[in-house]
């Protein structure tokens, strides 16, 4: 069964970055989509980057310019390099895998890390 566990969050001041990590107990390569989503207390998770199989990545209005989703094949590893944070994109991240398995279209979620953007 496919696992990811997110890694890099923490308190940064605003203006600061932090790269989230994403490591994923598969062969990413196949996969039909990874993403990032995030979600703040008392609002829905919404999708912040996602990359597709292909590698065409798309970002959400609110982080381009300052986001990036990017991946690497050969560690199973998906990464979100995050820049000129803000308070408003304290929230909790998850990483999702959307993948094909026999047959079956599967999604699974890591189980988050806290970034919070605060002086």
């Amino acid at each position: 069964q496919v696992q990811l566990v997110e890694s890099g969050g923490g308190l940064v001041q605003p203006g600061g970055s932090l790269r989230l990590s994403c490591a994923v107990s598969g062969s990413i390569f196949r996969f039909n989509a990874m993403g990032w989503y995030r979600q703040a207390p008392g609002k829905q998770r919404e999708l912040v980057a996602a990359i597709r199989s292909g590698g065409r990545t798309n970002h959400a209005d609110s982080v381009k310019g300052r986001f990036t989703i990017s991946r690497d094949n050969a560690k199973n590893t998906v990464y979100l390099q995050m820049n000129s944070l803000k308070p408003e994109d304290t929230a909790g991240y998850y990483c999702n895998a959307d993948y094909t398995s026999n047959g079956v279209r599967i999604e699974r979620w890591g189980q988050g890390t806290q970034v919070t953007v605060s002086s």
